[in-house]
């Protein structure tokens, strides 16, 4: 029986190219599977969503079980789909809602629910709630543009005392390093939080922290696994947009350089946030390590990480033994999985 998988990309969001290039790989790996139809979904920066070129729309109703063509020849007919596979980083894709849309329609899909989705793209949300539960993470603070604007200098004075320079001044909701820089100095600080509201409300400040970039890939739902570390030597000062996805100079070791004690740390802390943010399906945890002083930070977790060419998600798997189809397969599995056990839940209650 041929399932049709309806990978959604592109999306209203500083990350569109990139989600284009990821869903470009995660098409090419599921045509691989005999037994899949890809049904690619672009969604236009203004938000239109375009199947072959024409308007279709995903509606709440899950009676209909699919795609509501707008337009052209079968305009009024209905593309039944499966699974859903939403390739879209950032906002209105990987922030919880379009995870909304498709728990009304109730087509299954690849990937966090809506809270483990919203909360882990929200990085002070994320950072709160792993501090809540014991994991570590850095010093941070975090403000709105409201209080920027009335405390500006109250705020730098803070930021300054309290977290020192170099610093990291990032828009609480996007991803790819997109709108974030790195701060030196504390004159420096007021370019960089304008640069940082362009695409955010609220702003969180970050404390530098020593030690090597690693990432570590989780798959699974309720008892997911995680895989060999890899570490980033970026080719610039970070690793920001240009480094992630244009420069190929970057260094991406596979697995990361560390003692045997510390890859069992990162994979039991990777475990371990991926649960405490109620994600499923797949993420990746990004974390600081200083093997030297025994420290190991989580900086953030990406509940949908990159699949372009040279992104660590699938290369950690393929390194830890799951090629690039199977991976896709088993991501598929696990939405079905999900969609499966939540069926099974009581929609409403009568009182006795």
């Amino acid at each position: 029986m041929i399932k049709k998988i309806a990978v959604l990309y592109g999306g209203r969001s500083g990350e569109h190219e990139v989600s284009v290039n990821s869903a470009q790989a995660v098409m090419e790996g599921l045509e691989q599977i005999e037994d899949y139809e890809v049904v690619p979904v672009f969604i236009t920066k203004e938000g239109e969503w375009q199947l072959h070129g024409n308007r279709v729309a995903l509606l709440p109703d899950p009676a209909i079980g699919g795609l509501y063509l707008l337009d052209g020849e079968s305009g009024g007919n209905i593309v039944s789909i499966d699974v859903v596979f939403p390739v879209l980083h950032g906002t209105f894709g990987e922030d919880g809602t379009i995870q909304g849309l498709l728990e009304l329609a109730r087509i299954p899909y690849v990937g966090a629910g809506v809270a483990g989705s919203a909360v882990g793209m929200d990085k002070i949300l994320m950072k709160a709630v792993l501090k809540s539960f014991g994991l570590p993470v850095g010093d941070y603070l975090w403000f709105t543009a409201t209080k920027w604007k009335k405390d500006r200098t109250k705020l730098v004075e803070d930021i300054a005392a309290k977290l020192g320079f170099p610093c990291f001044v990032k828009p609480a909701n996007l991803g790819s390093s997109v709108g974030i820089s790195k701060v030196y100095k504390q004159f420096e600080l007021e370019p960089a939080v304008e640069e940082a509201l362009q695409y955010d409300h609220r702003i969180i400040v970050e404390k530098f922290l020593p030690g090597s970039e690693i990432e570590c890939s989780v798959l699974g739902n309720d008892d997911p696994m995680a895989s060999l570390p890899g570490q980033i030597v970026p080719c610039n000062d970070f690793y920001d947009y240009k480094a992630k996805y244009i420069d190929d100079r970057s260094a991406l070791i596979i697995p990361a350089q560390l003692q045997p004690e510390t890859v069992q740390q990162v994979q039991e802390l990777a475990i371990k946030a991926f649960l405490m943010l109620d994600c499923a399906g797949l993420a990746r945890v990004d974390f600081f390590v200083d093997e030297k002083a025994r420290k190991i930070w989580i900086n953030e977790i990406n509940t949908l990480p990159g699949f372009t060419a040279i992104s660590m998600y699938p290369k950690l798997w393929e390194a830890s033994g799951i090629p690039f189809p199977e991976l896709l397969r088993r991501l598929v599995e696990l939405a079905e999985e999900r969609a499966a056990k939540r069926a099974q839940l009581k929609t409403s209650f009568t009182p006795a």
